[in-house]
């Protein structure tokens, strides 16, 4: 059994433009491939969790998304932090078009896309840690079992904006890069692991 790392996409990897589906319109947040690679070196498979309903709402296509999904594997795997699994949802349950116009369980706040990931990465989803900019991310955490939930501040740029539940976040950052090196999480996020 492995410990995950899960990111959102949107606003925690990259600045959330709405809906990018272009490498052209991607711009990482700064610091996270830095803080990334820095979770790889402690021993954490880092999977990506993201919803994509732009995909159901006809506005990109799947092979969009993808070939945006291989660029972006491409500069994780430069700063030597891989990613282990990237999953998407494209439904929505008003918005989206044909089939993808459905109440699912992969959409955030639901846990659909982490319960995937443990069974497809042989996760230990109670030593895993989630970070996400919305409340709905760190939900989605709870009801899959993830005891550590990091909520983020949009795009980087300044703490959380968002009031979730109380005891929902265990901590709050401003970016991914501040949580990976706070004294805060240190104890959570553990040694260097030998190579």
């Amino acid at each position: 059994m492995h410990k995950a790392a899960f990111l959102d996409r949107d606003g925690v990897i990259n600045v959330d433009r709405g809906y990018v589906h272009r490498i052209e319109d991607f711009e990482f947040v700064p610091g996270t491939l830095q803080a990334c690679r820095e979770l790889a070196r402690r021993g954490w498979l880092l999977v990506v969790a993201t919803n994509q309903s732009g995909i159901g709402r006809g506005l990109y296509t799947a092979q969009d998304f993808r070939t945006v999904t291989d660029w972006m594997r491409s500069r994780f795997e430069e700063y030597q932090a891989p990613l282990a699994g990237v999953y998407y949802c494209p439904h929505h349950p008003t918005e989206a078009l044909g089939d993808n116009r459905i109440q699912c369980d992969c959409r955030k706040p639901q846990p659909g896309m982490l319960l995937a990931a443990a069974r497809d990465l042989s996760l230990d989803l109670p030593q895993s840690m989630l970070f996400g900019d919305k409340c709905e991310d760190l939900l989605a955490a709870q009801a899959a079992g993830i005891t550590h939930r990091v909520l983020l501040g949009k795009d980087g740029r300044a703490a959380p904006e968002q009031d979730c539940t109380p005891g929902l976040a265990e901590a709050r950052f401003a970016c991914l890069r501040e949580a990976v090196a706070s004294a805060q999480l240190a104890p959570m996020l553990g040694e260097v692991v030998d190579a």
